[in-house]
This record gives structure tokens, C-alpha cells and sequence, in this order.
């Protein structure tokens, strides 16, 4: 076990939480992330500083189909760049501002940590984000009737149920404002004119055209009315979630991999409750394993589509995203999935979720 005090650095309070053996599983240190609500974790053999492991490096190591059981050392990136203890502070902030680094943790000649420089606190006010912005068109699925938050929607529509002193689609549209996206098309049906007077009535004006499906049509098939409108990758996100994932990197992925549809999913752990009997022939027990956990990739309701995909939504029919991406599919079209850590989507499908979110539960 790492003895943190033998670890002679300015900053220990600032990583105590976010240290992990090499050892330990990559579940364990995503696990770790969201129980810490950070994005990257100092890797200890022992005593000895080893590398950073970030929450990237988690999500290219599962989208290449490493085991969430396997180690942390498989997907180590040791070619990380970190600091000098003889290095200046202006030439670590240009080296932070160049290469985009969020941690750099800054080693003596022995390999060391005597210090952690982060970039909020090197930058503090004075540069927000150096990341390029994208411009891409994002689709709102908004005509929803929120069947499962009654009888709140009974009222208000799902779309503008609030979340702190904002509804869940203001903090939606702002996340994407957030990286350049601020062309908004959003679908509406269920309670379409108070969306709109809402929305019109916000001393931030968003850049939205709606069109309003003339019947429920499924989770994307009012897509199919705005054919000849949208001549780039699109993202298109449900109304009823947040992701702390910075899009940008699904974006990138997207584009990289020359997907035609890429679907945010987010790892999902599940926990028997009780000890699991395994029995062979007869009968006879063969192993009891307590409290085993089980690992899914869920859906969250976000995606990204190439353009092309419009034309493949049937006009004024009754049709899921799951048909297209059987479609997609059929035509053995690429279709991936970029995972997102548990903690990092915030569900308000149903009321134990909205209060949670609310952190009423």
C-alpha cells in the first residue's frame, strides 16, 4: 500500500484522491474517477510514480476492447509529458498551453513528484479553454410528452423542467454553446407554444428553428423534415439527460474513425445484491460468488449522425433510432459507441433520477 506521506510534493492535498496502484483494475480506476469526480488518476507502483492515467485514456482503451478487469497498466500512455523540477514556470505554462494539458506534475531527477502544477490554477482567469470550437448542427428531441415525470408534465413539458435556477434544456443547448455549437434545430410536439414563449422570453437568445412533428413519430423520425437542410455531421441529443463529456472528443472520435453514426454510451455497473450460486451437473454447487457486479455499455441519448443518414428516415412514419441503426447497419455502415463514465450522465428519465439529479435523493 503507497505510504502518501513518503511523497515529498507542495501539492499532496491536491492528489491524495486521485492515486492509484498499477494494479488495480481499469473499472477500479474509473470507479475511482467518478467517486473523486476527476478525469485522471497519478499511477503508483509502490512508492514509485509511474505515469498519469486520464479518463481518455480509459475510453480509447475500451473502444479498442480492452476488459474493464484488465489492468491499469495495459493502457498506460508513457510518453506523457511532465516537467522538470529545473524547468521555469513560463516554460511549463507554455508547454500546458501548447499540448493542452490539464495536470503536470513536476519530477526531480529521480523521477519524483515534487509538485503538480494544474491548469486552473496556472492560467486561473485568464484563458478559459485553448481547444479549437466546432460549429456542428445539433438536433433537440423535444416533443416528448414525459410520460414517466408526471404529473409535473402535466403541467410543464419535460424540456423545461428545472434543474438549479435553469431548465435541463437550457443546460443542454448551453453545454453545446459551450464548444461552438450554436445552431440548434429542435423538434417539438407535446406543449410546443410554451416551449417556444419560453425560450423567447430568456434574455440569452438562442439560435433555434423548431419543427414540430404533426404526430408522434418515435425518437428520431421527425428527423425526416429536415431533409436538404443539414450538410455536415450532426449531433442529435434527447431532452431528459445531462453529460459532463465534453463533446469535442466524440467529435474526434466520430471523425477518426469514419463513423456514419456514433452513440454516447455511458459504462454502466450493476450489483447483485446477493450471493450468486453457480451449479454444474445434478445439481452440485460450483462456485458462490457475493455481490458479483455486472458491466454494461448503456445508451444515453446522444449521438452523432453523418448527413447522409436523413435521407434514410421514412418520411411522416413511426420510426425509433433503433431502426436506424438497423438500416445503418444493413448496409454494413460503421457505427460507434464512446463511452462515458457513470458519474459523468446525469439521468432524469423518472422521478428517483430528476431527484437525484436535483440532489434531493
Amino acid at each position: 500500500m503507497l505510504d502518501y506521506n513518503n511523497i515529498s510534493m507542495n501539492n499532496i492535498s491536491k492528489i491524495r484522491d486521485k492515486i492509484i496502484d498499477i494494479k488495480e483494475t481499469i473499472l477500479c480506476a474509473l470507479k475511482k474517477m467518478d467517486g473523486h469526480r476527476t478525469k485522471l488518476l497519478f499511477v503508483f507502483d509502490k512508492e514509485k510514480f509511474i505515469c498519469i492515467v486520464t479518463i481518455g485514456d480509459i475510453q480509447r482503451a475500451i473502444i479498442r476492447q480492452s476488459k474493464l478487469s484488465d489492468a491499469v497498466s495495459t493502457i498506460l500512455d508513457t510518453n506523457k509529458i511532465y516537467a522538470s523540477e529545473k524547468d521555469s514556470i513560463d516554460h511549463i505554462k507554455e508547454v500546458m498551453f501548447r499540448e493542452l494539458i490539464d495536470c503536470m506534475p513536476v519530477l526531480n531527477k529521480n523521477g519524483e513528484i515534487v509538485d503538480v502544477l494544474f491548469w486552473n490554477d496556472v492560467f486561473k482567469d485568464s484563458i478559459s479553454d485553448n481547444r479549437p470550437k466546432i460549429n456542428l448542427p445539433v438536433v433537440i428531441m423535444a416533443g416528448g410528452k414525459g410520460t414517466r415525470l408526471k404529473p409535473i408534465t402535466n403541467v410543464i413539458p419535460k424540456p423545461l423542467v428545472p434543474v438549479g435556477d435553469k431548465t435541463i434544456l437550457e443546460v443542454i443547448m448551453d453545454q453545446f454553446e459551450n464548444i461552438g455549437c450554436n445552431n440548434f434545430y429542435m423538434s417539438v410536439n407535446y406543449k410546443s407554444d410554451m416551449i417556444r414563449y419560453y425560450l423567447d422570453q430568456l434574455p440569452h437568445k438562442y439560435q433555434i428553428e423548431f419543427f414540430e412533428e404533426p404526430k408522434p413519430l418515435g425518437t428520431i423520425g421527425s428527423v425526416s423534415l429536415l431533409k436538404g437542410k443539414i450538410k455536415t455531421p450532426f449531433f442529435v441529443s434527447n431532452c431528459d439527460s445531462i453529460n459532463e463529456q465534453d463533446y469535442r472528443d466524440v467529435y474526434d472520435y466520430h471523425i477518426h474513425n469514419k463513423n456514419d453514426m456514433t452513440i454516447v454510451t455511458m459504462v454502466k455497473t450493476f450489483t447483485i445484491p446477493y450471493g450468486v450460486i453457480e451449479t454444474g451437473e445434478n445439481g452440485l454447487m460450483v462456485n458462490l460468488m457475493e455481490k458479483p457486479e455486472h458491466t454494461y455499455m448503456v445508451n444515453t441519448g446522444v449521438y452523432i449522425l453523418n448527413p447522409e443518414l436523413i435521407e434514410e428516415i421514412p418520411d411522416g412514419e413511426f420510426f425509433h433510432i433503433t431502426h436506424l441503426m438497423d438500416k445503418v447497419k444493413s448496409k454494413g455502415g460503421r457505427i460507434g459507441c464512446f463511452p462515458v463514465s457513470e458519474h459523468a450522465w446525469k439521468d432524469m428519465g423518472e422521478w428517483p433520477e430528476y431527484l437525484r439529479m436535483i440532489k434531493v435523493l
